[in-house]
């Protein structure tokens, strides 16, 4: 079996250079290009051949935009299916996979930045701070596509950690009142607006007023919601470069 001819490529948070050196390699060599046009920053697309064909999945539905794949790899051309962030996250790639899976077509997945990463370096902060939360909560609020019962927001938020959410802030009044089942209404909150863009935006606040940042500053969609002390953390400090600390490169004080 040969290689491959079908990449399902993560483009990145939103700044071009985000996307991977492999990512851009395979944008640069591809025949046809379809590319989440909602979301993916179109500037990623300067990089194709003057004659590639390029599509808008944001325009298309399951079944279009797996016949183009399909007939591109019939083709022996080389396909880009180009994804924001990181596909493995709210990505929606399981359906085309399984798809290929079924008509026996390889692919490869080539991963990206996700958004909540480049939010992160957006807010200069380490999401897991030594003595305050080692555990990161990737998840969204139930709405037209449910979660779990058990992954309920008033569910996780038991736990305390830091928590990243997507898809989330266009229902800031429920999320608001789940996580205040649990985080005190002190706790620091972060909106990220498109992160790495070039008008990206954040906003920081206490949690009890995070449903009135989101209405009065109009932000709808294409933001991340992120919720945790490690917002506030000042003089914790990681063992790792403690100078007490022995391990295996360096003996402690």
């Amino acid at each position: 079996m040969g290689r491959p001819n079908i990449y399902f490529i993560g483009a990145g948070p939103g700044d071009p250079e985000l996307i991977t050196v492999k990512g851009k390699s395979l944008i640069e060599k591809a025949h046809l290009i379809i590319y989440a046009g909602s979301l993916v920053n179109p500037e990623v697309l300067k990089w194709r051949k003057p004659d590639s064909r390029v599509l808008n999945s944001a325009e298309m539905a399951l079944g279009e935009i797996m016949e183009a794949m399909i007939q591109g790899h019939k083709d022996e051309k080389t396909v880009a299916r180009v994804h924001t962030g990181d596909p493995a996250i709210y990505g929606a790639i399981g359906e085309q996979m399984e798809i290929l899976d079924r008509e026996g077509i390889e692919y490869e997945v080539i991963p990206g930045v996700s958004s909540f990463l480049g939010a992160a370096a957006a807010l200069k902060k380490e999401l897991t701070v030594p003595d305050m939360s080692q555990t990161v909560i990737i998840t969204r609020q139930s709405g037209r596509t449910k979660t779990p019962e058990s992954e309920r927001l008033n569910s996780l938020a038991a736990h305390r950690a830091t928590m990243a959410l997507f898809l989330s802030v266009g229902m800031a009044q429920r999320v608001q009142e789940e996580l205040l089942t649990s985080y005190p209404p002190d706790t620091p909150f972060a909106i990220v607006y498109k992160a790495t863009w070039k008008d990206q935006k954040i906003f920081q606040g206490k949690l009890e007023n995070l449903e009135k940042m989101v209405r009065e500053n109009n932000i709808t969609k294409t933001a991340l919601i992120f919720i945790g002390d490690f917002l506030k953390a000042g003089e914790k400090r990681s063992k790792l470069y403690d100078k007490n600390f022995s391990h295996e490169f360096r003996e402690g004080a």
